[in-house]
């Protein structure tokens, strides 16, 4: 599965002025959570605009070229990259439908789109794409889908082709508990508030441990050694891998999708495909 769900600034949700977003939000009841995660991102799934481009996804490199697209930005209702294909588990829906599995769509007249699950096999060829980018998706799912995924990941990357992935890190926090000034867990805190993402965290090191094993559908979290034990499992032992910064790294416009709601917790790890300029 893939999913997107992740709590969205409250400015953004269309809160009227009298509404209190956080009504009965409890941040030590995870599961208590998981509705109001789903409602937010049944919010970020709506769109004004759906257009059929394509009755079929696209298959070959060829396809892609004639669609106008290069790569692939996985977890993405609407991605930034102009000739990125976005993609997701979940449907977009406006007021007069919404997306299914299959054809390709056109949201608000301008972001492609198509329905994937990545606990399947992805149905595109071999060599078929130049890039492939995923902010925030591989914790959301189970260590096994992970692998298989960029298994399939790896397949579709054409000769020099770029992975790039951004996920949660590990070591940040880990360094966050053991400091014991709390200065990643109050910037983190203070950027959650700012973006009116929930009412305030608790202060305590240890749920700031917790929530990011236990909130927003996560299931496995990394460091950079675990990205490369994934990577290693599936398959990419000749592919040149290297950490990299927020919105820096082997092609400008890939990393240009970082955001920065997500710098401070962020690892970036490029993986770069042999037979090609590096």
């Amino acid at each position: 599965m893939a999913t997107t769900a992740q709590p969205e600034p409250a400015e953004r949700r269309g809160t009227g002025p009298g509404d209190d977003p956080f009504a009965d939000w409890d941040w030590e009841d995870p599961e208590g959570l998981e509705a109001r995660t789903d409602a937010f991102t049944e919010n970020l799934a709506r769109c004004a605009s759906i257009d059929l481009v394509r009755p079929e996804l696209p298959r070959t490199h060829q396809d892609f070229q004639e669609l106008g697209a290069t790569g692939i930005e996985f977890a993405a209702f609407r991605t930034r990259h102009p000739h990125g294909l976005g993609t997701d588990l979940v449907a977009l829906h406006a007021d007069t439908g919404a997306t299914r599995p299959g054809p390709v769509y056109r949201i608000d007249g301008t972001h492609l789109f198509t329905q994937l699950d990545i606990a399947r096999p992805l149905p595109f060829a071999d060599r078929s794409v130049d890039w492939v980018y995923a902010e925030h998706l591989i914790e959301h799912v189970p260590l096994g889908t992970a692998v298989h995924w960029l298994g399939e990941v790896r397949r579709v990357l054409r000769p020099g082709g770029l992975l790039r992935l951004t996920t949660p890190d590990l070591a940040r926090y880990i360094d966050g508990y053991l400091d014991g000034d709390e200065q990643f867990f109050r910037r983190h805190r203070r950027r959650l508030r700012t973006m009116r993402v929930g009412p305030p965290m608790p202060e305590r090191r240890a749920f700031m441990l917790n929530q990011i094993f236990y909130h927003f559908g996560h299931r496995w979290i990394y460091d950079e050694a675990e990205l490369r034990h994934v990577l290693d499992r599936a398959g990419y032992h000749e592919f040149a891998i290297e950490r990299r910064e927020f919105q820096s790294g082997a092609r400008p416009d890939v990393a240009a999708l970082d955001t920065a709601f997500r710098k401070d917790e962020s690892i970036y790890l490029e993986a770069v495909a042999p037979g090609g300029p590096r």
